[in-house]
């Protein structure tokens, strides 16, 4: 785990196992198989995403598979940010996005106190016949204005495996690009103890 620390709120970024990233891709593809599946975990009432499709994954799913990995680096995150250890996590939601040709998710924010994103499938990007970008597909972080010695946007161009932890309160968006194929993602927020996601209670 990386821990790093652009523009004042500290996010980490650090690498899942194939192993789990098959058995979320498979999870999805289970979901994707069946209308009502579908239709049952439809999260995008819920998200502001400009895509094709949002939706939750089971509880049990995470709780079977996930869960484990989410409670181990998140403690190691808030551990190698503030010198403290957890006694309490909880997740909030998990959901995926799926993101096409030309889909974006627009600057937000999350719930809870935790936030974390993790990248199942990245295409290849399509840039003939236009300005090379680097930043098509990639998600920024966004906190306070440009200054002098401040930078104020903290660029990641995602990779399968990637996964970023982050406060919910630090804005963040995803880029359009051009493809054939899914950028696939998960999210998450969770909640920790209170005595430490509230710094005023000190």
């Amino acid at each position: 785990m990386k821990i790093v620390s652009p523009f004042g709120p500290k996010i980490a970024k650090l690498k899942i196992s194939n192993n789990l990233i098959n058995k979320l891709n498979k999870e999805v593809d289970r979901i994707l198989s069946k209308k009502n599946l579908i239709k049952k975990f439809d999260y995008s009432n819920k998200l502001v995403g400009q895509v094709k499709q949002e939706f939750q994954i089971p509880k049990n799913f995470i709780k079977k598979n996930f869960e484990k990995t989410i409670f181990k680096e998140v403690n190691k995150y808030i551990y190698k940010s503030l010198g403290k250890k957890i006694s309490k996590i909880k997740i909030k939601n998990f959901w995926v996005v799926r993101q096409f040709n030309n889909e974006y998710n627009p600057i937000h924010f999350h719930d809870g106190h935790i936030s974390g994103v993790g990248y199942l499938k990245i295409p290849k990007f399509i840039l003939k016949n236009r300005k090379k970008s680097n930043i098509d597909g990639s998600i920024d972080f966004i906190n306070g204005n440009r200054m002098l010695l401040s930078e104020s946007i903290y660029n990641h161009q995602p990779k399968v495996g990637d996964m970023i932890l982050f406060p919910h309160y630090l804005m963040h968006t995803a880029y359009p690009f051009k493809s054939n194929g899914e950028r696939r993602s998960f999210s998450f927020n969770l909640e920790i103890d209170k005595k430490i996601a509230n710094v005023f209670s000190r």
